[in-house]
């Protein structure tokens, strides 16, 4: 039934725009969901690195220029290829036709890609008014405000963030999973701080949900070698294993950028030496 509407879609705007008409309703969110997705699928038979994707969306928004994903899908090529010039342009057109859609991801892309920590926290608080208890890519706002105040060294602010990032995440009946990179990023926290024994702690229980993570095995094995603990090799033994089997931080596009404290097989051998 949903191939069946949107041929009859694609079947009533070709004959209309034969004519010289403009019918759509562009003020219907059905009429733009259905448009979003006939052109998403268009493009995504080119590829985001081919000039035809761009082309797609310019002719969907060229019928209807208030579809705020039009401007994100078209942003993408710019932002995996690094020009965050052109990307940011067309995500800030996304965010001014629907602020409460598109600013928390904004502040994800200022705080992941371009690594600007003081927007990044204006889009986020912003966006926070607007939904206090939303999520965006696949964290709470409170997680990327940890990671605002890790990476410029506002570690005790850090600490206060991932705390209610934990506390968010139990919320209801509190037996929810927490997600390894909280843990993790908190333990890194503790560690900056020098309180190793929470460090220990966190990244023990960042390990319990996800074995395998090789930047949660490198840092464990710092904390017990500066302990003195002769624990330590395994853990670097570990990282390097699990990410020569391919094992990573697991994150939205990591094929594109490199997280905070992400680290290299480069990096992991060194400290072995």
């Amino acid at each position: 039934m949903g191939k069946f509407l949107i041929f009859c879609l694609n079947l009533i705007l070709s004959c209309l725009y034969c004519r010289g008409q403009n019918p759509v309703d562009c003020g219907s969110k059905a009429v733009r969901d259905s448009l979003m997705m006939v052109y998403s699928d268009k493009a995504g038979k080119y590829g985001f690195n081919d000039d035809h994707w761009g082309e797609t969306l310019d002719s969907l928004i060229a019928i209807c220029p208030n579809i705020p994903e039009a401007y994100q899908e078209k942003a993408l090529p710019y932002l995996y290829n690094g020009d965050y010039a052109t990307a940011f342009a067309l995500i800030d057109k996304a965010v001014e036709i629907d602020q409460k859609g598109w600013r928390a991801y904004r502040g994800y892309l200022n705080c992941i890609f371009t690594r600007n920590y003081e927007r990044a926290m204006v889009d986020l608080r912003d966006a926070q008014l607007l939904e206090p208890r939303a999520h965006t890519m696949d964290h709470t706002y409170y997680f990327y405000y940890g990671l605002c105040y890790l990476e410029t060294g506002q570690y005790e602010l850090a600490e206060q963030e991932f705390l209610k990032d934990i506390v968010e995440q139990r919320r209801g009946d509190g037996r929810n999973d927490i997600h390894f990179n909280s843990l993790f990023y908190l333990g890194v926290t503790y560690f900056e701080l020098k309180a190793l024994d929470l460090a220990e702690k966190y990244f023990k229980d960042c390990l319990q949900l996800y074995e395998q993570f090789p930047e949660g095995n490198y840092y464990m094995g710092t904390v017990l070698r500066i302990l003195g603990n002769p624990g330590a090799e395994s853990y670097f033994a570990k990282a390097r294993e699990f990410y020569n089997e391919g094992y990573r931080m697991t994150e939205p596009n990591l094929t594109y950028v490199t997280f905070p404290r992400q680290l290299s097989l480069i990096e992991i051998d060194e400290i072995q030496k």
